[in-house]
């Protein structure tokens, strides 16, 4: 059945909508084409990038650009670039399973991977002139040249569009000079090809610049040293300095002032992509962690016998699975997006610009929490393996430090969690999706008398569906209770709209995670989904836990007397369980499962 405008929820929807299992797509989905790739991007890590982990720790640069070179040379530079440019024109799921699976190795060339295809490619695909892409985007996709991305300076982070960056038209109107200078550049060190975001005059916005960069010929181009940094040691990072840099008028980007609008759909891109780059990492961290618990003996007995790291182990099992849910289910709808607008007559670029923007929120919900859970994830790894782990002779320390730069770039967690309320806002502000609506309706039931029958929770996730349902009434109660007392101001309270967005965040993501479980029990029998509903159970729990200690900061910061009594006594009402799940069984549940396997094995 094709998907249509109306079935097809929009972003930020799955807050208002039911969403129904038969609807999310899951990774038991992957087409046989799908899973060729994934395995060639596995064959590909195991080969080339695992081997090497102590050279990239040891800071080889030349090795990360010969890695890039083969993965060039494989198709896998090229999996998301249209066949009209040589590249392969894989749809959005494809994309990102490569990212997922060729990330794993180490953050130094997933990095290097993550910044050549995304943000160093995807500009020109999204937003260059036919022109330009037939110039420069063949040569991207083969990997005969590498991009990068020059957006932040010393003084322009966060606050991307206050660049200090020139560029002055000449005299004879044929091309600029720019003058600056861009800090924290990836691929730096050997690229070919920088996207460059430069002040044209007093312009109010910034302007996007395709430049070239030869070293035999810089054009007033210089690179300064490798920044040494706490992880992703062999991910080429400079400071680039322009002075006087030579670009034809016709390597304008876009036009002129489009630069912020360049830079954030980029990275709206770049933070699924991330998010899909931490998910290996976590199934390799919590596979490591269980062999190690499996051999390591004290007091006579294997260390994965103990309840403390069974913990451990059910923990990361189920934050992996829920991040593999979610970005999959929110990949699926960004390529649906995709092929609706395209159906509808909008150009390759027209449709994946818009697709993307459309999942916007989800985007930012994703890169915050897997970004926060493969740092847990091998926070523990390091804890299972005790001493051992702090050590550089085991594989924990340096899957730490690298987990450690997700969190900050693509948008720092901060800025994603605030961009996610407000994104949502502003969707509602202009009639996308209806808040008023079911906000309204939220409160007036809390002026209404609460139901004591018993409900029949006899069908499987019966209760965790209705808790995900009430879930949505704390964002909606808190949210609605906020936007009215702020209005516009809202933006001004930031510590509320980071609780109010890890509300929205963890709906995201244990919706996620059930529904893929339901729509697997359905396909393969409850049996065989035993340990997957245990996760699902166990993500959903912390997530209720994690939504009342929000709601409750929330509420307490912004309403009193009558008002906060009242809110506090409904999100008490939304996140009450009438049968709580017996949460140390789950645990051991997965943890045996794991530990039978010897591996991550969902």
């Amino acid at each position: 059945m094709e998907t249509t405008e109306k079935e097809l929820l929009r972003g930020g929807q799955f807050l208002v909508k039911e969403t129904k299992c038969e609807e999310v797509f899951t990774p038991e989905d992957f087409s046989e084409e799908q899973k060729m790739m994934k395995e060639a991007v596995m064959e590909f890590n195991d080969r080339e990038i695992i081997p090497n982990k102590p050279r990239f720790e040891a800071k080889d640069y030349a090795l990360t650009e010969a890695c890039m070179k083969k993965a060039g040379d494989l198709g896998f530079l090229s999996v998301a670039v249209p066949e009209a440019y040589g590249g392969l024109g894989m749809g959005f799921v494809s994309t990102l399973l490569t990212c997922d699976y060729i990330s794993s190795g180490t953050g130094s060339f997933s990095t290097a991977f993550g910044a050549h295809t995304g943000i160093g490619t995807l500009p020109i695909i999204l937003y260059g002139t036919e022109e330009q892409k037939q110039k420069y985007i063949p040569k991207l996709a083969t990997g005969e040249w590498f991009g990068s991305y020059c957006l932040t300076e010393p003084g322009a982070g966060s606050d991307a569009n206050s660049g200090k960056t020139t560029a002055t038209l000449s005299e004879d109107g044929k091309s600029y000079k720019i003058n600056g200078q861009k800090m924290w550049i990836s691929n730096a060190g050997f690229c070919r090809l920088m996207i460059v975001f430069a002040r044209i005059e007093n312009d109010k916005n910034i302007t996007g610049f395709i430049v070239e960069f030869d070293k035999e010929n810089p054009n007033g181009i210089v690179l300064g040293e490798e920044e040494h940094k706490l992880g992703i040691r062999s991910s080429s990072t400079r400071q680039v300095f322009f002075n006087d840099t030579v670009v034809p008028v016709e390597n304008m980007l876009s036009e002129r002032g489009n630069g912020f609008k360049i830079a954030m759909n980029a990275l709206n891109v770049g933070r699924i992509k991330l998010a899909a780059a931490c998910l290996d990492s976590q199934r390799r961290l919590t596979t490591t962690a269980v062999q190690y618990a499996n051999e390591r003996k004290q007091f006579k007995t294997a260390i994965s016998d103990f309840g403390a790291i069974k913990y451990k182990l059910a923990e990361m099992s189920a934050s992996a699975y829920a991040g593999e849910s979610a970005c999959y289910r929110a990949a699926k709808n960004i390529e649906d997006r995709i092929a609706l607008r395209v159906a509808a007559g909008n150009t390759h670029q027209e449709a994946e610009l818009k697709g993307v923007e459309e999942y916007a929120i989800e985007c930012s919900i994703l890169k915050v929490a897997v970004s926060e859970d493969v740092q847990n994830c091998a926070d523990e790894g390091i804890q299972i393996f005790g001493g051992m782990g702090f050590s550089e002779d085991t594989p924990m320390e340096a899957a730490w430090r690298d987990a450690r730069i997700a969190r900050i770039y693509e948008g720092t967690n901060e800025i994603n969690r605030m961009l996610s309320v407000g994104m949502l806002v502003k969707k509602a502000m202009k009639g996308h999706v209806d808040l008023l609506g079911p906000a309204t309706a939220v409160a007036n039931e809390l002026m209404g008398i609460p139901s004591f029958e018993t409900p029949d929770y006899t069908e499987l996730f019966s209760e965790e569906k209705e808790m995900i349902a009430k879930l949505k009434k704390v964002f909606l109660m808190v949210a609605g209770a906020a936007v009215q007392k702020f209005g516009p101001d809202l933006d001004a309270h930031q510590q509320l709209l980071i609780a109010a967005s890890d509300i929205l965040i963890e709906i995201y993501m244990a919706e996620s995670t059930i529904l893929r479980t339901e729509k697997n029990v359905k396909r393969f029998g409850e049996e065989a989904q035993k340990v997957q509903i245990a996760m699902a159970k166990l993500y959903l729990y912390n997530a209720v836990s994690i939504v009342e200690k929000n709601g409750k900061e929330s509420i307490i910061s912004f309403a009193e007397g009558d008002e906060q009594r009242m809110l506090l006594m409904g999100l008490k009402r939304f996140v009450k369980y009438t049968n709580y799940p017996d949460i140390v069984d789950l645990r051991k549940e997965i943890a045996e499962k794991v530990k039978a396997e010897n591996s991550y094995c969902f």
